[in-house]
């Protein structure tokens, strides 16, 4: 007979983040650690990283701001290194860093597909070419890689990050299937419209009134609202925790039953 286990309890474990100092991944950060884990969060905003990061600490949490441009092989695996000896091991890796331009691939500049591409899926590939051997030599680990709506099927004016997210969905099982001998289980979570600061860019860079365009960004599905970052840090929680330690590979979709 099943008995009532503490699966999502992480203490003694170790989560990396990134995109960490606000939005979704700063919800996962308080999240993680309000289940025990120890969180590294990695993010170029050096100000607000080391903020928010002192908030926690100041809590009684255990997180660790470091400043790091995923973008760089050598910013990359200098961060896994320190990580490593400040903590000694690996056990959650969070790819959640992106960026956005809402244009087509005529308008958009060569420049601006090159940073949301290096940021959402080199960074996430980097990030993980120097954690994987680190969860390996502790005998395993979970990697969460943040998806999109999509990155499962296309939308308008986003060129750029549908093929990056597409790419990192798919990235992502292939990941599991490499890895899963070593006790890796990876795993994306596909949000729908969040609201971040990121998303009130989107609307800017589109020429909308905020308030109308969050309204009508929460409108044609069932669940007819907003995202918030905690709901999207629910999931990854899940995907961390043991509670989904038979789940991998798999591209979770958080979204209010948008695509459905």
């Amino acid at each position: 007979m099943l008995q009532k286990k503490d699966v999502l309890n992480l203490e003694g474990k170790v989560a990396v983040v990134t995109g960490a100092a606000s939005g979704i991944g700063l919800a996962t950060v308080e999240l993680l650690s309000a289940y025990g884990a120890s969180v590294a969060m990695l993010d170029v905003n050096g100000e607000k990283g080391g903020l928010e990061a002192d908030k926690l600490s100041q809590a009684g949490r255990k997180a660790v701001f470091y400043l790091c441009d995923i973008r760089s092989s050598e910013a990359c695996q200098r961060t896994v290194k320190a990580i490593e000896k400040d903590f000694g091991s690996i056990d959650i890796l969070f790819n959640n860093a992106g960026v956005t331009f809402r244009k087509n691939v005529v308008d958009l500049e060569e420049e601006e597909w090159n940073k949301v591409v290096d940021v959402t899926l080199k960074g996430a590939y980097l990030m993980a070419k120097y954690v994987v051997p680190v969860m390996t030599r502790g005998g395993g680990g979970s990697i969460i890689n943040t998806g999109s709506g999509w990155g499962l099927k296309g939308g308008d004016l986003a060129a750029a990050y549908c093929a990056a997210k597409g790419g990192l969905v798919n990235m992502t099982r292939a990941m599991a299937i490499d890895h899963g001998p070593a006790n890796i289980r990876v795993n994306s979570v596909n949000p729908g419209d969040t609201d971040t600061a990121m998303l009130r860019e989107e609307g800017r860079q589109l020429g909308c009134e905020e308030n109308s365009f969050l309204v009508d960004s929460a409108k044609g599905r069932p669940l007819e609202r907003l995202g918030t970052p905690e709901d999207v840090a629910n999931a990854v929680l899940f995907l961390a925790s043991d509670l989904s330690k038979w789940i991998t590979g798999t591209a979770l979709v958080v979204d209010g039953g948008g695509i459905a």
